[in-house]
């Protein structure tokens, strides 16, 4: 057996239970692997509350909470190419990353580089691959102006120093007590709340040219009024229907290996850190959980299931 940390039915966190459950066989093209450490994120909870992924099906209950992760590899299913027992990678887990052992596909898994520990690959695949597709999508050329609302969270922490390495210039919307943390990656802080537009005018009177948005709500639709044409400049994964209702487009996501070996490299080199701010075991996944879902994390939260 082995223990996880799931939800039993949709619902608050008053579903939520650490369990255990049979160690999962891997299938064609999956990898069973020893969970050392996962990363947690806002679609954690939205999972649980009821949100669907696009195309995907919702998972049977129980169902483990986790959408990244990293440890070592301990079975490899028929038919999967380039891993073997004992590799140690990093991904996203089929059957949730708040576990002991849990499933990878290995088209979404890449080699954890040796200069990353185990929670800083875990914090690479949701945040700084969101982060990355993001941007590749927007296509902005070096000089240009980025504005990036929830500058201050997982996703945005990683789009402000990927798009500072590309030679943007940024402007960081997150609140008053996140100022430092921003500045510190490189961008221009603007306090998020009514009459955020305005500060971003200020501080950039020749305009800006793309958006992207982490925050959803009104910071959205304030910053979108920023862009003179939405369909090319404003993305968002914070609040993907409001981004559509305002002409903008959801970002895209890749989800795949080169992706993650990418950002991987990128972190060995110094130039993506994931900024860690909270380790938890796996029995307090809950108190982990709630730090996120109070919308007010800052930087990135992981659970130590093994050391």
């Amino acid at each position: 057996m082995s223990k996880a940390y799931v939800f039993t039915r949709n619902g608050g966190p008053e579903v939520e239970a650490l369990v255990d459950r049979d160690v999962p066989a891997p299938g064609p093209g999956e990898l069973l692997v020893a969970v050392r450490a996962a990363g947690v994120n806002p679609v954690d909870w939205k999972l649980r509350d009821g949100y669907v992924r696009p195309g995907a099906e919702a998972a049977p209950f129980p169902a483990a909470f986790g959408s990244e992760a990293a440890g070592t590899v301990e079975a490899v299913g028929p038919d999967t190419e380039g891993f073997a027992v004992g590799d140690e990678i990093f991904g996203n887990p089929l059957t949730g990353g708040y576990a002991e052992h849990t499933l990878f596909p290995a088209a979404v898994s890449a080699h954890k580089p040796a200069a990353l520990s185990f929670a800083e690959a875990a914090v690479l695949p949701v945040a700084a691959a969101t982060a990355h597709d993001g941007l590749v999508q927007l296509g902005l050329a070096p000089g240009a102006t980025l504005v990036i609302t929830g500058a201050g969270g997982g996703v945005g922490s990683a789009a402000a120093q990927l798009a500072r390495h590309a030679g943007l210039r940024v402007i960081g919307v997150a609140s008053a007590a996140k100022k430092e943390f921003v500045t510190s990656l490189g961008a221009v802080h603007i306090a998020s709340g009514p009459g955020l537009a305005d500060r971003v005018r200020a501080a950039a009177p020749e305009g800006v040219d793309a958006v992207f948005d982490l925050a959803g709500g009104d910071a959205l639709r304030e910053a979108a009024t920023l862009v003179a044409d939405p369909a090319a400049a404003l993305i968002g994964a914070g609040d993907k229907p409001l981004v559509a209702e305002l002409g903008g487009a959801a970002v895209r996501r890749a989800r795949n290996a080169e992706v993650l070996r990418t950002i991987g490299g990128l972190a060995v080199a110094g130039v993506l850190r994931a900024p860690i701010v909270r380790i938890l075991p796996l029995d307090r996944a809950g108190e982990a959980l709630r730090a996120v879902e109070s919308g007010h994390a800052l930087g990135k939260t992981v659970i130590e299931v093994s050391s």
